[in-house]
């Protein structure tokens, strides 16, 4: 994982003697003052063990931790909490959009730019009363206690307030990905059987609108901003309303909260969450008051010191268990929370006009939660502004980068290093940033690295699920140890279960291996109107704990930390009898600078793997050039003799990447859309849609096979 040190051995020799002189001088009084000794201890210890055949965290050894604070057991109590605890400190943060603007591209393309001002904020006072009277004007409206209500926005403030709202009143909130297909979206708001949704003037305009005709039981739609002029066509007996108008009505007297309201008790469904799911059609998975606090009780104590003077960034969608959770976890500590969107998030984002400033820079947030795909992107966009560099700025870039990596492994900072090499990348989040948390996919160790070095903090990669409330383990921010998720929250407890087709065994030396099996009160209620699947996948032990069965392979090392090391549904059984891992082929190859994204397939009938591959832009095109390849970039991607190129690229990957030969694909289709949420091509979380993939490229994979 070091990087190339491009320069002649006697400078380099000279460069580590001053390192090495350096060093000593300052080491005993920085190791001494800076607390490295006790780093190095905490990032040692033994964080699990397994004294009863399941694994559970040393400080959870005799009973799982469900609750943060003593009787706070729903999550109204948990917002009314942070609400008396810390009144007027910011909530809730949503930047002023002063301008928008077209900007026609080269190409002839027309992106949308905008230039936004500060953030302005709801204190947790303010934010409090407007989801009482939404509420209240929601239950004026005819929604009643207990039957499922929907949301389907964008993240944003009103998302929160609206499901606050509901937490309170005891209204069980459905929530859909923005990005799920039209079916989709009427099936679940058909199985829940809402007939109120809140959502955004687009969303209504753009994807509800098509199939309100599909869901005959919707009877109020309640936009969280400007109510659309006219909505020509608007099936009978559908009324439409914006959050003011609703907050409005909920404050008259007649209206306001009385007495009598239905308080939520634990075991009530606060959330049925519709995974986008990477196959089939999305489930509902039922989520208590009580799974969701158990959850963010145990994620709140890996993150060491969190308080009100923290602020996080919010801009994943609120839809997706990681984001729901890392908001609560920030409102049960009084921390702020800014509002932001992956195309706002830097200065450089695709809609930010160039010259003014993304939403990292005028927040400068502490906290953040980021799925792989967003760290990986950030990785490649930076290491090839390296390449760009000056061979002075590279090398001192290539040095300080590698020294450093030296340092971290071993438990020590670089404060000089820091300062001086890596605070203009360290910008690029705002400069503030303490704690990173990885979650939705698995985290390449070269990705870690590269945001312990250059970002200056710890990277807590975690495992969860939406069936455990995204909470399952996260790593020890002072265990610098990459492609470990850490050992299980205090909130939860791990079994590894035998998979003899895998040939994984829970007896395995030296480490044992299997399913992974998950129990706790983090795990949640099952899935909503399907009890087949609830049958498969969970099940209650003897002492009437719920168990979740995730189908993911794991080891776990003798600290008690895990590591995830397959995937029972990634796994095909090639023609000549050998297994390979789809996902293990994928995590690989991903590492490649050419490649942004890729789908490893293969077919039981066949005796090779293939793949379709997301090559990086810039790195394709100078690639092409070098070949005399000219074209457009769709003419470059279908060119055969690139896809020959490429697949020597990836091969070469694949050998480094220690794949076995059976492994390595052998032809591969070039793609020169990206895959996005958008394209129905992966989730939300930017895992891949399997199933849809294969449609998509079904052709390709007729032709890689010799079908056509």
């Amino acid at each position: 994982m070091k990087l190339k040190e491009d320069m002649s051995p006697l400078l380099l020799q000279v460069f580590r003697s001053v390192v090495w002189v350096y060093s000593v001088i300052t080491f005993l009084p920085w190791y001494l003052l800076s607390g490295a000794s006790e780093r190095q201890a905490c990032a040692k210890r033994v964080k699990a063990g397994s004294p009863a055949g399941s694994y559970r965290a040393v400080n959870s050894q005799q009973k799982l931790v469900s609750l943060l604070h003593e009787g706070v057991d729903t999550l109204d109590k948990v917002f009314e909490y942070a609400v008396v605890h810390f009144p007027q400190r910011d909530c809730l943060g949503t930047r002023e959009l002063l301008s928008e603007e077209d900007e026609i591209q080269p190409n002839g393309k027309v992106f949308k730019k905008v230039i936004l001002g500060d953030y302005n904020w709801l204190s947790y006072e303010d934010t409090f009363h407007l989801s009482q009277r939404f509420g209240s004007g929601l239950a004026a409206l005819g929604q009643k206690p207990l039957c499922n209500i929907a949301i389907f926005c964008e993240t944003r403030a009103e998302w929160i307030i609206a499901a606050q709202a509901c937490f309170m009143y005891n209204f069980p909130l459905v929530t859909l990905y923005s990005t799920l297909g039209g079916a989709a979206i009427a099936h679940g708001l058909n199985e829940t059987e809402v007939t109120h949704i809140i959502t955004s003037k687009d969303l209504l305009q753009s994807r509800l609108k098509a199939i309100l005709m599909d869901v005959p039981r919707l009877k109020h739609i309640i936009v969280v901003d400007k109510k659309p002029k006219s909505l020509p066509d608007l099936p009978r007996g559908i009324m439409v309303h914006n959050v003011a108008a609703v907050q409005e009505l909920g404050a008259k007297p007649e209206n306001s909260k009385s007495q009598s309201y239905t308080q939520p008790v634990p075991s009530d469904i606060a959330v049925i969450m519709y995974t986008s799911g990477s196959t089939g059609i999305p489930k509902g998975v039922m989520i208590s008051h009580r799974n969701i606090i158990a959850g963010i009780t145990g994620m709140a104590e890996r993150i060491p010191n969190l308080n009100e003077n923290d602020t996080y960034i919010g801009y994943l969608p609120l839809a997706h268990v990681l984001e729901l959770s890392a908001e609560l976890v920030c409102v049960s500590h009084g921390c702020r929370i800014g509002y932001s969107s992956p195309q706002t998030l830097a200065d450089q984002s695709s809609k930010i006009k160039k010259g003014s400033k993304g939403d990292t820079s005028m927040l400068r947030p502490t906290l953040m939660a980021a799925v792989p795909e967003i760290m990986d992107r950030i990785y490649k966009n930076v290491m090839t502004k390296v390449e760009e560099m000056s061979s002075v700025q590279k090398t001192l870039f290539v040095l300080a980068y590698n020294y450093k990596m030296e340092q971290i492994s071993k438990g020590y900072n670089t404060p000089l290093c820091d300062r001086l090499v890596f605070k203009k990348v360290r910008s690029l989040l705002g400069g503030s940033m303490r704690v990173l948390l990885s979650g939705g996919a698995p985290l390449s160790a070269a990705t870690q690295r590269f945001m312990n070095i250059c970002f200056c903090c710890p990277v807590g990669q975690g495992y969860g699920l939406t069936e455990t409330c995204g909470a399952g383990t996260i790593s020890d921010l002072a265990d610098y140890s990459t492609g470990r998720v850490g050992a299980p929250l205090v909130c939860s407890e791990i079994m590894l279960k035998d998979w003899e087709e895998g040939g994984y065994f829970s007896t395995d030396k030296p480490n044992p291996r299997g399913e992974i099996l998950m129990g706790g009160p983090n795990v949640t209620m099952g899935y909503y109107k399907n009890e087949q699947k609830n049958r498969e996948d969970f099940f209650v032990d003897v002492n009437g704990q719920r168990w979740f069965c995730t189908g993911d392979i794991g080891e776990f090392h003798p600290d008690g930390c895990l590591k995830i090391i397959d995937r029972k549904k990634d796994l095909v059984k090639l023609q000549a009898g050998e297994y390979v891992s789809l996902g293990k082929v994928e995590a690989v190859l991903k590492n490649c600078p050419l490649i942004d994204n890729i789908c490893a397939y293969a077919n039981s009938e066949e005796s090779y793997v293939i793949g379709f591959v997301v090559p990086n832009q810039k790195q394709l095109t100078a690639l092409a050039e070098q070949k005399g390849i000219r074209g457009s970039w769709e003419e470059i991607c279908n060119h055969a003799e690139m896809e020959k190129e490429v697949l020597c690229i990836i091969t070469d990957a694949a050998i480094t990447g220690k794949l076995e030969r059976f492994e390595i694909p052998k032809k591969i289709r070039l793609s020169a859309e990206p895959w996005t949420p958008e394209t129905g091509l992966v989730t939300d979380a930017f895992k891949l849609k399997r199933k849809e993939l294969k449609t998509h490229y079904q052709d390709d994979i007729e032709r890689m096979y010799g079908g056509k």
